[in-house]
Protein backbone atom coordinates (compact mmCIF):
# COMPACT_ATOMS: atom_id res chain seq x y z
CA UNK A 1 0.00 0.00 0.00
CA UNK A 2 1.37 3.39 -0.99
CA UNK A 3 2.04 5.99 1.69
CA UNK A 4 -0.08 9.11 1.95
CA UNK A 5 2.84 11.18 0.69
CA UNK A 6 3.10 9.02 -2.43
CA UNK A 7 -0.65 9.26 -2.98
CA UNK A 8 -0.45 13.04 -2.76
CA UNK A 9 2.50 13.34 -5.16
CA UNK A 10 0.95 10.90 -7.62
CA UNK A 11 -2.42 12.66 -7.65
CA UNK A 12 -1.09 16.18 -7.93
CA UNK A 13 1.91 15.59 -10.18
CA UNK A 14 3.37 12.21 -11.14
CA UNK A 15 0.11 10.52 -12.14
CA UNK A 16 -2.10 13.55 -12.68
CA UNK A 17 -5.30 12.47 -14.49
CA UNK A 18 -5.22 15.36 -16.96
CA UNK A 19 -1.49 15.83 -17.59
CA UNK A 20 -0.19 12.24 -17.39
CA UNK A 21 -3.09 9.82 -17.79
CA UNK A 22 -4.80 12.19 -20.26
CA UNK A 23 -8.23 11.15 -19.01
CA UNK A 24 -11.33 13.34 -18.80
CA UNK A 25 -10.11 15.60 -21.58
CA UNK A 26 -13.57 16.14 -23.06
CA UNK A 27 -14.96 18.20 -20.14
CA UNK A 28 -11.51 19.61 -19.44
CA UNK A 29 -11.36 21.22 -22.88
CA UNK A 30 -15.07 21.99 -23.24
CA UNK A 31 -15.97 23.95 -20.11
CA UNK A 32 -12.72 25.65 -19.12
CA UNK A 33 -13.57 28.96 -20.73
CA UNK A 34 -13.53 30.64 -17.32
CA UNK A 35 -12.35 29.97 -13.77
CA UNK A 36 -15.86 29.59 -12.35
CA UNK A 37 -16.80 26.93 -14.92
CA UNK A 38 -13.57 25.03 -14.34
CA UNK A 39 -13.91 25.26 -10.57
CA UNK A 40 -17.51 24.08 -10.61
CA UNK A 41 -16.79 21.04 -12.76
CA UNK A 42 -13.58 20.27 -10.87
CA UNK A 43 -15.29 20.32 -7.47
CA UNK A 44 -18.13 18.13 -8.77
CA UNK A 45 -15.66 15.61 -10.20
CA UNK A 46 -13.62 15.55 -7.00
CA UNK A 47 -16.75 14.96 -4.90
CA UNK A 48 -17.77 12.02 -7.10
CA UNK A 49 -14.23 10.64 -7.10
CA UNK A 50 -13.88 10.69 -3.30
CA UNK A 51 -17.35 9.28 -2.68
CA UNK A 52 -17.02 6.48 -5.24
CA UNK A 53 -13.57 5.50 -3.96
CA UNK A 54 -14.90 5.21 -0.40
CA UNK A 55 -17.94 3.18 -1.48
CA UNK A 56 -15.90 0.85 -3.67
CA UNK A 57 -13.41 0.27 -0.88
CA UNK A 58 -16.22 -0.60 1.52
CA UNK A 59 -17.63 -3.30 -0.77
CA UNK A 60 -14.33 -4.59 -2.15
CA UNK A 61 -14.55 -7.87 -0.20
CA UNK A 62 -18.25 -8.41 -0.93
CA UNK A 63 -18.62 -7.94 -4.70
CA UNK A 64 -17.25 -10.69 -6.93
CA UNK A 65 -14.98 -10.01 -9.91
CA UNK A 66 -17.76 -10.99 -12.32
CA UNK A 67 -19.96 -8.02 -11.42
CA UNK A 68 -17.51 -5.52 -9.96
CA UNK A 69 -17.36 -3.20 -13.00
CA UNK A 70 -21.17 -2.84 -13.29
CA UNK A 71 -21.28 -2.27 -9.53
CA UNK A 72 -18.60 0.42 -9.80
CA UNK A 73 -20.52 2.17 -12.60
CA UNK A 74 -23.72 2.12 -10.53
CA UNK A 75 -21.88 3.62 -7.55
CA UNK A 76 -20.34 6.36 -9.70
CA UNK A 77 -23.73 7.08 -11.28
CA UNK A 78 -25.33 7.37 -7.83
CA UNK A 79 -22.75 9.88 -6.61
CA UNK A 80 -22.98 11.81 -9.88
CA UNK A 81 -26.75 12.07 -9.48
CA UNK A 82 -26.33 13.33 -5.90
CA UNK A 83 -23.82 15.93 -7.07
CA UNK A 84 -26.14 16.98 -9.89
CA UNK A 85 -29.03 17.45 -7.47
CA UNK A 86 -26.84 19.50 -5.12
CA UNK A 87 -25.82 21.79 -7.97
CA UNK A 88 -29.43 22.18 -9.06
CA UNK A 89 -30.36 23.18 -5.52
CA UNK A 90 -27.51 25.59 -4.71
CA UNK A 91 -25.79 26.63 -7.98
CA UNK A 92 -28.55 26.26 -10.55
CA UNK A 93 -27.24 28.88 -13.00
CA UNK A 94 -23.80 27.30 -13.03
CA UNK A 95 -25.42 23.90 -13.46
CA UNK A 96 -27.23 25.19 -16.55
CA UNK A 97 -23.98 26.56 -17.97
CA UNK A 98 -22.10 23.29 -17.47
CA UNK A 99 -25.05 21.41 -18.93
CA UNK A 100 -24.50 17.84 -20.06
CA UNK A 101 -20.95 17.71 -18.68
CA UNK A 102 -22.21 17.18 -15.12
CA UNK A 103 -24.09 13.93 -15.94
CA UNK A 104 -21.14 12.90 -18.13
CA UNK A 105 -18.97 12.64 -15.01
CA UNK A 106 -20.25 9.05 -14.93
CA UNK A 107 -18.24 8.32 -18.07
CA UNK A 108 -15.04 9.98 -16.82
CA UNK A 109 -12.46 7.22 -17.19
CA UNK A 110 -10.29 8.59 -14.39
CA UNK A 111 -13.03 7.89 -11.82
CA UNK A 112 -13.66 4.32 -12.95
CA UNK A 113 -9.93 3.82 -13.34
CA UNK A 114 -9.20 4.77 -9.73
CA UNK A 115 -12.04 2.58 -8.49
CA UNK A 116 -10.69 -0.43 -10.36
CA UNK A 117 -6.96 0.20 -9.92
CA UNK A 118 -6.83 1.41 -6.32
CA UNK A 119 -10.05 1.60 -4.30
CA UNK A 120 -11.04 -2.04 -4.82
CA UNK A 121 -7.66 -3.17 -3.47
CA UNK A 122 -7.10 -0.84 -0.50
CA UNK A 123 -8.80 0.19 2.78
CA UNK A 124 -11.18 3.12 3.09
CA UNK A 125 -8.84 5.88 4.30
CA UNK A 126 -6.12 5.41 1.65
CA UNK A 127 -8.85 5.14 -1.00
CA UNK A 128 -10.39 8.41 0.18
CA UNK A 129 -7.00 10.13 0.12
CA UNK A 130 -6.29 8.76 -3.36
CA UNK A 131 -9.65 10.05 -4.62
CA UNK A 132 -9.10 13.43 -2.99
CA UNK A 133 -5.62 13.88 -4.45
CA UNK A 134 -6.58 12.68 -7.92
CA UNK A 135 -9.58 15.00 -7.83
CA UNK A 136 -7.43 17.88 -6.60
CA UNK A 137 -4.90 17.28 -9.38
CA UNK A 138 -7.68 17.31 -11.98
CA UNK A 139 -9.19 20.42 -10.37
CA UNK A 140 -5.88 22.30 -10.43
CA UNK A 141 -5.38 21.64 -14.14
CA UNK A 142 -8.96 22.72 -14.87
CA UNK A 143 -8.54 25.97 -12.94
CA UNK A 144 -5.18 26.80 -14.54
CA UNK A 145 -6.55 26.24 -18.05
CA UNK A 146 -9.71 28.19 -17.18
CA UNK A 147 -7.69 31.09 -15.77
CA UNK A 148 -5.40 31.30 -18.81
CA UNK A 149 -8.30 31.12 -21.26
CA UNK A 150 -10.31 33.72 -19.35
CA UNK A 151 -7.40 36.14 -19.09
CA UNK A 152 -6.38 35.78 -22.73
CA UNK A 153 -9.91 35.61 -24.12
CA UNK A 154 -11.71 38.26 -22.08
CA UNK A 155 -8.99 40.08 -20.15
CA UNK A 156 -10.66 39.26 -16.82
CA UNK A 157 -10.10 36.84 -13.97
CA UNK A 158 -12.63 35.41 -11.49
CA UNK A 159 -15.57 36.78 -13.43
CA UNK A 160 -19.07 35.53 -12.48
CA UNK A 161 -17.81 33.84 -9.33
CA UNK A 162 -21.19 34.63 -7.76
CA UNK A 163 -22.54 31.65 -9.70
CA UNK A 164 -20.63 29.41 -7.30
CA UNK A 165 -20.06 31.47 -4.14
CA UNK A 166 -23.13 33.69 -3.99
CA UNK A 167 -23.80 37.39 -4.44
CA UNK A 168 -20.86 38.41 -2.27
CA UNK A 169 -18.47 37.18 -4.96
CA UNK A 170 -19.66 39.61 -7.66
CA UNK A 171 -16.88 42.03 -6.74
CA UNK A 172 -14.12 39.43 -7.20
CA UNK A 173 -13.72 40.18 -10.91
CA UNK A 174 -10.24 41.39 -11.86
CA UNK A 175 -9.72 43.31 -15.13
CA UNK A 176 -6.20 42.20 -15.97
CA UNK A 177 -5.74 44.20 -19.18
CA UNK A 178 -8.22 46.98 -18.50
CA UNK A 179 -11.73 47.56 -19.80
CA UNK A 180 -10.55 48.35 -23.35
CA UNK A 181 -8.99 44.92 -23.94
CA UNK A 182 -10.42 43.59 -27.25
CA UNK A 183 -10.05 39.93 -26.30
CA UNK A 184 -8.22 37.07 -27.98
CA UNK A 185 -10.97 34.99 -29.56
CA UNK A 186 -8.89 31.84 -30.15
CA UNK A 187 -8.35 31.42 -26.41
CA UNK A 188 -12.03 30.90 -25.68
CA UNK A 189 -12.59 28.60 -28.67
CA UNK A 190 -11.78 24.84 -28.68
CA UNK A 191 -8.41 25.33 -30.47
CA UNK A 192 -7.31 27.58 -27.61
CA UNK A 193 -8.16 24.89 -25.08
CA UNK A 194 -6.07 22.35 -27.01
CA UNK A 195 -3.13 24.74 -27.28
CA UNK A 196 -3.11 25.64 -23.59
CA UNK A 197 -3.54 22.02 -22.47
CA UNK A 198 -0.68 20.97 -24.74
CA UNK A 199 1.47 23.79 -23.37
CA UNK A 200 0.85 22.65 -19.79
CA UNK A 201 1.73 19.05 -20.68
CA UNK A 202 4.93 20.22 -22.37
CA UNK A 203 5.90 22.35 -19.36
CA UNK A 204 5.35 19.41 -17.01
CA UNK A 205 7.46 17.13 -19.20
CA UNK A 206 10.25 19.72 -19.30
CA UNK A 207 10.24 20.03 -15.50
CA UNK A 208 10.29 16.25 -15.06
CA UNK A 209 13.13 15.93 -17.57
CA UNK A 210 15.13 18.65 -15.81
CA UNK A 211 14.87 16.95 -12.42
CA UNK A 212 15.67 13.55 -13.93
CA UNK A 213 18.86 14.95 -15.48
CA UNK A 214 19.84 16.54 -12.16
CA UNK A 215 19.25 13.27 -10.32
CA UNK A 216 21.27 11.34 -12.91
CA UNK A 217 24.13 13.84 -12.72
CA UNK A 218 24.15 13.67 -8.93
CA UNK A 219 24.18 9.87 -9.02
CA UNK A 220 27.00 9.88 -11.58
CA UNK A 221 29.07 12.27 -9.45
CA UNK A 222 28.66 10.05 -6.40
CA UNK A 223 29.66 6.91 -8.32
CA UNK A 224 32.74 8.60 -9.80
CA UNK A 225 33.90 9.92 -6.47
CA UNK A 226 33.72 6.57 -4.70
CA UNK A 227 36.59 4.10 -4.86
CA UNK A 228 36.54 0.38 -4.39
CA UNK A 229 39.44 -1.69 -3.22
CA UNK A 230 39.29 -5.42 -3.72
CA UNK A 231 41.82 -7.79 -2.25
CA UNK A 232 42.22 -11.39 -3.23
CA UNK A 233 44.33 -14.13 -1.81
CA UNK A 234 45.73 -14.37 1.65
CA UNK A 235 48.09 -12.13 3.54
CA UNK A 236 50.75 -14.04 5.50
Amino acid sequence: MASYRELTINGLWKNNPALVQLLGLCPLLAVTGSVVNALGLGLATMLVLVGSNIAVSLIRNVVSDAVKLPAFVMIIAAFTTCTELLMQAYTYELYQILGIFIPLIVTNCSILGRADAFACKNPVLPSAVDGLMMGAGFLCVLVVIGALREVLGAGTLFANMHLLFGEGARSWTLHVFGDSYPGFLVAVLPPGAFLIAGLLIAIKNMIDSHFEKRAAARKSAVSKGSKRVRTTGQIA
